[in-house]
């Protein structure tokens, strides 16, 4: 995947010329891996991306959790991401709770330890060879809709000259981060607050190895986090009260953090090598409103997360996965444009369950009070010892533990994420990666009363396959899993409730 990326700039023909495209502000993980489902899917994709062409070195986000793995396994990119980092099957908080994820039922029982570029490399050549399109020095300046699409400004550079153009789309999607152009070409508030200053950040060498754990532990005034990347560097962090309100440009001596970190686990582990070394601070914040009309908000744009947990790309790159087969099918014509509201409604719960468990958690690390310490301790001894507690908190870590609201009276597995099935065409989450959805029936052969499956398999939309191995919580029942590996319909293995179950989704 070492394509050239296509880049044009703002002065060039319009590109994006009908109501059957996308633009998507940004060229992180989650506008990439959103750029790449809808390029596959056949839709037009235009990318506009500030930044200058290429990938920043920096690695920011460093984590990859279960449930995203998952997602990157039904795109075929589990695997090559997993040679570039360190799989980590245990989390430490606070010095003494270990969350064990080792266990999880998943193929991906671990958090994979590798810089955001790693993730971002594999994502642009998947969108670039899937036909995506990347306008690089390109940001969006301001939006009109109507009742057919978008009419998207963009301001570019060409030469020392800068110059605006217009990019007409069926909708626009705005994955360009915390200070968000699209957001803020919306009028839509992002409340929220900034829940810590001044953290100190590097990737450094260790003189004395840790064991490879992920760690994060507070003493009240100060704390501190260490994770490895498996080549050598372990990712640094940490925060103490006495330098709490330096601004984040202002530059950060390798002593600095050398002495907070090992005020924070009584050791600096022999620091030594710093490839890089910045500064940043922390916001708690979320977008009302994940959709306004034909344009919709994902990742940073639409929340900010504590990096406690390390869920902030891990939750935009699910944003996206849930929105791109939504935007397709909508795009395609085969489903309404209200699907699109659900992305909100599935959406919104999540990002404000990451951002209160996120922020639990580092508050938890920085407790300086008694009532505060007692609150950490009790926490301490009901999460080691609750095993449901335990499951819950590994669950909304890894992402495993997430589930979409489902009606009234329907199935109980709706809405819940599927697990990777062993089926007669290979595992689900190999199948998922044709994009479709999925009939799940048992093994013991195709209900009666079923039509058109094996010659149209519904205009290419759905693929039908059976049990061989592991079975789910349906026992017996069929399934319909969708494109981004929930569960759309669940019930008897029967002709006729197969058909009411699936026609809703797939036609």
């Amino acid at each position: 995947m070492s394509q050239t990326p296509q880049s044009r700039t703002a002065g060039d023909p319009e590109t994006v010329p009908g109501p059957r495209t996308v633009v998507v502000a940004g060229a992180g993980p989650t506008g990439l891996l959103l750029a790449g489902d809808l390029a596959a899917a056949g839709v037009d994709v235009v990318v506009v991306e500030k930044r200058p062409e290429g990938i920043s070195n920096l690695s920011r986000a460093f984590g990859v959790h279960a449930r995203t793995l998952e997602l990157l396994d039904a795109r075929d990119l589990a695997d090559d991401l997993i040679a570039t980092g360190q799989t980590i099957s245990e989390l430490r908080l606070f010095g003494a709770i270990p969350f064990d994820i080792g266990a999880l039922p998943s193929r991906f029982p671990f958090l994979l330890v590798t810089p955001q570029y790693e993730v971002e490399k594999l994502l642009l050549g998947r969108a670039l060879k899937n036909g995506a399109v990347i306008r690089y020095g390109t940001e969006v300046v301001g939006l009109e809709q109507d009742g057919e699409g978008v009419t998207v400004s963009v301001r570019g550079t060409e030469g020392d000259t800068d110059r605006r153009t217009t990019l007409r789309a069926g909708y626009l999607v705005g994955a360009d981060g915390t200070r968000s152009a699209v957001r803020e070409a919306l009028g839509l508030p992002f409340p929220g607050k900034v829940v810590i200053r001044s953290v100190a950040l590097a990737d450094v060498r260790f003189a004395e190895q840790p064991t490879l754990v992920v760690r994060v532990h507070g003493t009240g005034d100060a704390f501190g986090f260490i994770a490895p990347f498996g080549d050598g560097y372990w990712r640094v962090g940490g925060w103490t009260r006495a330098q709490r309100d330096e601004p984040d440009d202002s530059p950060v001596e390798f002593e600095e953090l050398r002495a907070i970190i090992e005020q924070a686990f009584g050791s600096d582990f022999g620091m030594h090598d710093p490839r890089w070394i910045s500064r940043f601070h922390s916001d708690e914040r979320q977008v009302p409103e994940y959709r306004v009309g034909r344009v919709l908000l994902a990742g940073d744009s639409a929340h900010q997360h504590s990096p406690a947990g390390g869920q902030g790309m891990n939750t935009g790159l699910q944003d996206a996965a849930n929105l791109g087969w939504k935007l397709a099918a909508v795009l395609d014509g085969w489903a309404p444009d209200a699907l699109l509201d659900t992305y909100h409604s599935e959406r919104h719960p999540v990002g404000k369950a990451v951002l209160r468990s996120s922020g639990l958690n580092l508050r938890l690390a920085m407790a300086h009070n008694p009532l505060e310490k007692a609150v950490r301790t009790v926490r301490k001894l009901v999460v080691s010892h609750v095993r449901p507690v335990m499951r819950q908190a590994v669950g909304e870590i890894t992402g495993v533990g997430y589930a979409y609201p489902a009606a009234r009276g329907a199935h109980r597995l709706v809405g819940k994420r599927a697990p990777d099935l062993e089926l007669d065409l290979g595992r689900l989450y190999e199948v998922l990666r044709k994009g479709r959805f999925v009939l799940v029936l048992p093994s013991d052969g195709r209900p009666d009363g079923l039509t058109g499956l094996d010659t149209a398999d519904r205009r290419g939309r759905l693929i039908v396959a059976r049990r061989t191995g592991n079975q789910d919580r349906a026992g017996t029942d069929a399934v319909l899993v969708r494109p981004d590996g929930y569960y759309a319909w669940a019930g008897a293995a029967e002709g006729p409730a197969i058909e009411a179950g699936i026609t809703p989704w797939v036609g």
